[in-house]
């Protein structure tokens, strides 16, 4: 995706085998002649930024900013924020999916959006390492085959309940009452594993999900240039009232629903 001259961003797909850790890449640089700040759509992932270029910077809602000079790992993200890409700026940014940053990481606790250097988490300095081998190269195709390489020895295998857990149709109901039946469990005990490999709860991604599902919509009828009828999406997403939508809308955009129409396309969705 070509944004504005000298601006480009684009994702980069992960290979078959590694489908159950990676969602994708995310690539950005700028070789514009002018700052360029955007706003990072909630995905309820966990990211590990790398920077090549003049440090980049991530605001939080509270207006706490964090620079990355190298390496940084943040999330799960739940709340959007902005992130700014000073002009000589270059990330790139490892999105991992469902549990795999417990599978790396071990008992490393994220779930409070915390940013930490991921050698912090492992006490060691192979992310460092890892970030200047990865400087040297040009192009990030190569770099996503790099991070790939040096993902395969540090990844534990995937514990049976959190693997029930990510394959559940989430479409249909919650999965911790099935799953502590399926497996002779209490639905505290589940509850809790979800927390520990996933970062987040299971009533959060009912949330999280129904709040999807409202933005599929929402842009389904922008699109068709039909009337906007927020009745119709309250009603298709489950929503109690509006009240409840717009709730869920400055809970995780810090936008209502109209003014995410206004702003969506300065919005990076990785979920898109």
């Amino acid at each position: 995706m070509k944004d504005m001259a000298g601006y480009n961003s684009y994702r980069i797909c992960v290979t078959p085998a590694f489908e159950d850790v990676f969602s994708h890449f995310y690539c950005a640089e700028n070789k514009s002649d002018a700052a360029i700040e955007k706003t990072l759509f909630p995905s309820y992932q966990t990211i590990m930024i790398f920077n090549f270029g003049t440090p980049a910077s991530f605001i939080s809602k509270t207006g706490d900013q964090i620079t990355v000079e190298t390496c940084m790992v943040l999330g799960p993200i739940k709340h959007a924020f902005n992130y700014l890409l000073p002009v000589g700026a270059e990330i790139f940014v490892c999105n991992f999916k469902d549990d795999a940053f417990f599978r790396f990481f071990g008992n490393a606790d994220l779930t409070q959006e915390t940013a930490l250097h991921p050698d912090e988490l492992l006490h060691k300095n192979c992310f460092t390492t890892l970030w200047s081998e990865l400087k040297q190269i040009n192009c990030n195709q190569k770099r996503v085959e790099g991070v790939l390489d040096f993902s395969k020895p540090y990844l534990r295998r995937r514990d049976k309940i959190a693997e029930q857990i990510a394959e559940f149709d989430r479409n249909t109901f919650s999965p911790i009452k099935e799953i502590s039946q399926k497996n002779k469990l209490s639905e505290r005990t589940v509850q809790v594993n979800h927390k520990k490999y996933f970062g987040y709860t299971s009533k959060e991604m009912y949330r999280y999900g129904r709040f999807l599902k409202a933005i599929q919509v929402l842009q389904e009828i922008s699109q068709g240039n039909a009337k906007m009828d927020w009745f119709e999406i309250i009603d298709r997403c489950g929503y109690y009232d509006q009240s409840q939508l717009i709730k869920d809308f400055n809970h995780y955009l810090h936008l209502s629903p109209s003014q995410y129409l206004k702003f969506q396309e300065a919005i990076c969705n990785p979920k898109h």
